[in-house]
């Protein structure tokens, strides 16, 4: 029986002071795990400045095993695991940061509690968060539990991007078009079963974050708008009840001027405090309602969600990701993939 094969995909963005460490722990894991499966590891360079990819590159070259993608430049984090995923073809693949707060000692028990539960995805459930100022502590935990109302996908809370999916679920992912990606919410979108494997998330072993505020704000707006239409209805939720008040205040102006000796009514401040709040109130609403069409003129575009410089250990089928056209499925992708190779093969032959 064909040994099955587990693809551990690792994004990298300037962790030249996390990678030596990260390599060593890999090179470990790898020698334990030899009775349950074989263990292959995917780098994705998503455009890093510093000696990244001199070292992954060192380290294809010692090791087959050890294959390597390198962006023309800095696509993100998403994008990032996307192209891991699409370089993918074992059975089992799994996503791990490389500063090692996800320990890649755990994917063995979670290998095992994918075998013996049938699940077929099982993702990391933090627990505790070492490392980890207040205020990220504060806020991540506020975005996961807004999200989880605010969309009607089961998207776990807690949980970041260290999970094991069976090669089913990778097939999946694969025909998901979109330029804008929420990994953590399109894979429960895909309806597989999963189960949670909670863990305590380690501190970095090197370096900083490189998800700063500013991208952790952006990833927040693309998974709510990515998976929910709650702002906009929230949008014409508010415009009616301004509408409504509107209505009521130009009623009671009117009684006013009709009923009552006060026939000039004082206020011009008040007056202009309600112009500029109702004003603020549309502004803000157009700003909703703006981005979800930045969105829509974003995907419209169809331009490829990366593009790689090089790779290093990558299969043949799989050496030129670049032609991957997401919208036209990964089947027929596959299929003339496979034919190209076997074309040059007997033109070679």
């Amino acid at each position: 029986m064909k040994r099955e094969r587990l693809d551990v995909i690792i994004p990298i963005f300037n962790e030249d002071a996390c990678i030596a460490p990260l390599i060593d722990r890999l090179l470990s894991f790898r020698e334990k795990m030899t009775d349950l499966v074989d263990v292959a590891f995917i780098f994705v360079d998503d455009g890093s400045q510093d000696e990244s990819f001199a070292i992954l590159e060192e380290a294809a070259r010692r090791f087959p095993f050890c294959k390597t993608i390198r962006f023309r430049r800095n696509f993100g984090h998403q994008m990032a695991i996307t192209a891991g995923v699409d370089a993918s073809d074992g059975d089992w693949a799994a996503v791990i940061d490389a500063d090692l707060q996800d320990p890649p000692e755990l994917l063995r028990d979670m290998l095992l509690m994918a075998r013996n539960g049938g699940y077929e995805i099982v993702y990391g459930k933090r627990t505790s968060r070492e490392g980890e100022t207040a205020f990220k502590l504060i806020t991540a935990k506020l975005f996961y539990r807004a999200l989880s109302r605010l969309c009607d996908v089961d998207i776990p809370q807690d949980a970041g991007d260290f999970r094991l999916m069976r090669k089913e679920v990778v097939d999946a992912l694969r025909l998901l078009p979109e330029r804008h990606r929420f990994m953590r919410g399109l894979a429960p979108w895909l309806g597989f079963s999963s189960g949670a494997f909670e863990y305590r998330r380690e501190p970095r072993c090197a370096g900083t974050t490189k998800y700063h505020l500013r991208k952790m704000i952006q990833l927040a707006i693309t998974a709510i708008l990515s998976f929910s239409v709650i702002p906009l209805r929230i949008a014409t939720f508010v415009g009616g009840a301004a509408i409504l008040i509107a209505t009521c205040l130009g009623f009671w102006f009117l009684y006013r001027k009709l009923f009552s000796a006060d026939v000039f009514i004082p206020g011009y401040a008040s007056t202009v405090c309600i112009m500029l709040f109702m004003g603020g109130i549309q502004t803000s609403l157009l700003g909703v309602i703006g981005e979800y069409l930045a969105k829509i003129f974003e995907e419209s575009k169809g331009r490829p969600i990366y593009l790689i410089k090089e790779t290093r250990n990558l299969d043949a089928s799989r050496a030129n990701l670049n032609a991957f056209p997401r919208w036209r499925g990964y089947g027929q992708w596959m299929q003339e993939t496979e034919m190209t190779i076997a074309d040059s093969e007997r033109k070679a032959a």
